[in-house]
């Protein structure tokens, strides 16, 4: 099942995608895809729904972030083998992580603004986890029966202000846009092998990425239980898992950022696609 949310930015819909690929309203059906409407046994009612008893959604409207009220945003950090390679970084003995703050949150194909004083803004096409079963201390065995569902995400990062200004990689992470999650919420029973899923990301049509989750340093379920020994993971809740090689500060014969009028798309095999445009800093824009 594909859940979604759909509409103008502060007035989106409940969605589900039906096996067309159309939107079909829930919000017949439930108020909102909050926090309370993605916990496993809320997700298992909508899974009885038959979707062409839903109203269906005419148009191409806005994607939205998938879940509304997301309470924390957390990110694991140099989590693919050939990435860290890239990056000429030893690959980490534990997951690192970091927090991205939930202001950053934005849908899928929204504009990707440019930090004020920025010098380096990258990308990061990434899998992320929606918790759908509260998660404290929880083992790696059962670790993916709290999920939910997955999301494509697309972590950008200011690598100037996570990596010259201290060692708070929260810096270069949380920036207004930076964000991107969608188009969808796709249930476990459709993504099928988490751990073999084909992704990638393309910067004004050129492939800058090109990955699978197979080459993981800690898989998705060894994520999971680890961030959970540190805090406690609730439903809705976003984990992200890390990027494959190809960022633009990984790329030679020298680095490549973005800047204002790039385009980016990406994508996770199963989870669908992001397409955005790179805007300049505007204090209007940041509101």
């Amino acid at each position: 099942m594909k859940l979604c949310r759909y509409g103008p930015v502060g007035t989106e819909k409940p969605g589900l995608v039906d096996a067309d690929g159309r939107i079909r309203d829930l919000s017949g059906v439930i108020p909102d895809l909050t926090p309370a409407e993605v916990t496993l046994s809320a997700i298992e009612k909508l899974k009885g729904i038959d979707p062409t008893t839903l109203p269906l959604v005419e148009g191409s409207p806005r994607y939205g972030v998938p879940v509304a009220g997301i309470g924390k945003f957390i990110a694991v950090g140099l989590n693919y083998a050939d990435h860290a390679a890239e990056a000429g970084l030893p690959v980490p003995p534990e997951p690192i992580f970091f927090t991205k703050a939930i202001s950053c949150l934005v849908g899928p194909d929204d504009a990707v603004m440019i930090p004020k004083g920025a010098q380096k803004t990258d990308w990061e096409v990434e899998l992320g986890i929606i918790i759908g079963k509260t998660c404290r201390y929880v083992e790696q065995a059962d670790a993916l029966d709290h999920v939910a569902g997955y999301v494509l995400v697309n972590d950008v990062s200011e690598r100037a202000f996570q990596k010259e200004l201290g060692s708070q990689w929260d810096k270069g992470k949380g920036c207004d846009t930076f964000g991107p999650t969608g188009p969808w919420l796709v249930t476990p029973d459709e993504v099928g092998d988490v751990q073999a899923l084909a992704m990638f990301l393309d910067v004004n049509g050129t492939r800058r990425q090109t990955g699978n989750t197979r080459t993981m340093i800690f898989p998705v379920a060894e994520c999971i239980a680890y961030v959970s020994r540190f805090i406690t993971l609730h439903p809705g809740d976003l984990l992200i898992t890390g990027t494959p090689p190809g960022v633009g500060e990984g790329q030679k014969p020298a680095a490549i950022f973005l800047k204002a009028g790039d385009t980016m798309h990406l994508g996770v095999e199963k989870l669908g696609e992001q397409r955005q445009t790179v805007i300049a800093f505007s204090l209007d824009a940041a509101a």
